[in-house]
């Protein structure tokens, strides 16, 4: 027989909100929130993080002023109360942000996959993001050192770049910048 319960201080059987959130532990995990739904992930792994650096420096480098690059975790809402995503990187416009989170769409948002979100990220955030209408969405697979860059036209995602290890793409959204595999997954090969 399977049990169901609550992690401890969490209400059970009604959607979650963003103020329950308040209640979890900080014990390493990460905590998302998305349609009352808790998301649970390990902590990542190190080359989750080094590529995930790596993209938030690339950005940053290119970032005009009316933006800003931030990389998690930091809470995007999209200004409901039962929703809360902490992409690996977004990238935002700089009047959206607010202390504790950004209550609109990034411009763009970017996922490391790992084994442990990979499902999540390929489908469940991808749909989430569409919906609430992030205009750019990337997914970066450190392990085949692959970039799938999507971009939100006509209401739907759009595949626009498909990088692979070699590659090297100059992008025009969210600005201009370029992106090259080799560069992001060079501290990988390091030792």
């Amino acid at each position: 027989m399977v049990s169901m319960t609550a992690p401890a201080g969490l209400p059970f059987g009604r959607p979650l909100t963003i103020d329950d959130l308040e209640s979890v532990p900080d014990d390493g995990h990460r905590y998302e929130l998305l349609d009352g739904t808790l998301l649970v992930t390990p902590g990542p792994a190190w080359e989750h993080q080094e590529v995930a650096f790596s993209i938030a420096i690339a950005l940053r480098a290119a970032c005009p002023p009316e933006f800003t690059v931030l990389p998690a975790p930091f809470a995007v809402t999209f200004g409901r109360d039962d929703t809360e995503l902490q992409p690996d990187v977004f990238v935002a416009r700089y009047s959206d942000m607010r202390q504790k989170n950004l209550p609109a769409a990034p411009v763009l948002a970017v996922e490391v996959l790992s084994p442990s979100t990979s499902l999540v990220d390929r489908n469940l955030k991808k749909a989430a993001y569409e919906r609430f209408g992030v205009e750019s969405y990337w997914l970066v697979d450190p392990v085949h050192r692959t970039l799938v860059a999507f971009e939100l036209r006509n209401g739907g995602y759009r595949e626009v770049a498909n990088l692979q290890p070699e590659d090297m793409h100059a992008f025009e959204r969210p600005f201009q910048v370029r992106i090259s595999m080799p560069e992001l997954c060079r501290e990988l090969d390091r030792g």
